[in-house]
């Protein structure tokens, strides 16, 4: 992450802390709406202005490509020529240009993601399995955070590196 990442990073969370209830709760569009009055501020560096400019393209990119992913339609297809075929390393295709090999890379990319999907999923299902099972073992505990603490021994240097999330 360079400087200028961590420094957008930081005024999105001192936003949320700002915004923050007192059950930990924020909303995500008063999130939004509070970077973007801090992104507006004339006074600015010009280099997180940049940066910050970057990183609306990639997500109206991102947005444009979602959607535009091909999904099934009324037809019981999933082809419409506006739709965009991802090929992997940054490289997309309108489906009605796409060839036999391009509908190969995506099918082999698809059944990849859909694998470390469902990874990622049965790894969050385990985790909240523990941490449910945890909770009735300890009733005094309320919050996940003291959990974590009492009863898996969580400490504020298992943090990953780059974290900004101050305990």
């Amino acid at each position: 992450m360079t400087s200028t990442d961590l420094r957008l990073q930081t005024i999105v969370e001192r936003s949320a802390r700002a915004l923050t209830d007192q059950d930990g709760r924020f909303h995500k569009r008063q999130l939004t709406d509070a970077v973007r009055e801090q992104l507006a501020r004339e006074d600015l560096d010009p280099h997180l202005k940049s940066a910050a400019l970057d990183k609306l393209a990639q997500s109206l990119v991102t947005g444009f490509g979602e959607h535009r992913n091909p999904r099934r339609r009324r037809s019981g297809t999933l082809f419409d020529p506006g739709d965009i075929v991802k090929l992997g390393t940054g490289v997309w295709v309108w489906m009605d240009r796409a060839t036999d090999s391009d509908l190969l890379e995506w099918s082999r990319l698809s059944r990849k993601n859909r694998v470390r999907v469902d990874l990622a999923d049965a790894e969050v299902q385990d985790y909240v399995d523990q941490r449910i099972d945890a909770f009735r073992l300890h009733t005094d505990v309320i919050h996940l955070g003291e959990l974590e603490r009492v009863a898996f021994g969580w400490a504020a240097d298992h943090r990953q590196q780059g974290d900004l999330f101050e305990a």
